[in-house]
């Protein structure tokens, strides 16, 4: 597998032909949900998609002049639940939402003020499903600088932006593991300077990876 080092003409192209146009439906026959229990040493059942709880998050890639950035924040660490981890913006599905682009919108503007107005939504990712009982919808937009963003500090420490080259680099995507609740599991690591990216979201960027590789 190579490294993708794109223009932002190439990811417009390549989001037309790779990514889903729509959402993915419960139950997809063609394209099952992507997730952790991919990654396992030994097989695993997936989770109960319809059991899970639906959310969405924003994969931001930003066109930068002197190359494609992808917008990442730093969950804050007063949260009661992945805290102080390294995440997209998004959450929970609201029913008055009616979609998971409207999710994934709204939830970018509550955490880090991004506008939905600079966002340029170019297509889905398969469902990822986590091992905390969440089914996610990656929804994929580009980001047209200038832009400002407000920090909410009960959500997010901070927001910032790593090479879209590195994040589409194999050779940055390492398999790491760890004991959780009894046994061995495996997780993709994207360790970039001091920022630890991995699990769902390292997962979900390796599934952007795939899509546009090919």
């Amino acid at each position: 597998m190579q490294a993708l080092n794109l223009t932002a003409a190439e990811i417009a192209a390549l989001a037309r032909t790779r990514l889903r146009h729509e959402p993915p439906d419960y139950g997809d026959l063609i394209s099952r949900p992507r997730g952790d229990h991919d990654l396992q040493p030994e097989p695993i059942a997936p989770p109960d998609e319809k059991a899970a709880i639906p959310a969405a998050v924003l994969i931001p890639i930003v066109l930068r002049e002197e190359g494609p950035t992808v917008l990442l924040t730093q969950r804050a660490a007063a949260l009661r639940s992945h805290s102080a981890q390294v995440a997209f913006p998004g959450g929970r599905v609201d029913a008055v939402d009616g979609s998971p682009a409207v999710t994934a919108l709204r939830e970018t503007e509550e955490e880090i003020g991004l506008s939905r107005e600079n966002v340029r939504i170019v297509g889905f990712l398969d469902a990822y499903l986590t091992g905390t009982g969440y089914r996610v919808v990656p929804v994929v937009g580009l980001i047209e600088p200038p832009f400002e963003l407000t920090i909410n500090p009960h959500e997010v420490d901070e927001a910032f932006e790593t090479p879209l080259a590195f994040l589409m680099d194999p050779a940055n995507h390492h398999r790491e593991g760890r004991e959780w609740k009894g046994r061995y599991r495996t997780y993709y690591a994207m360790p970039f300077g001091d920022r630890y990216i991995w699990g769902a979201t390292a997962g979900m960027i390796r599934n952007l990876y795939e899509r546009f590789s090919g």
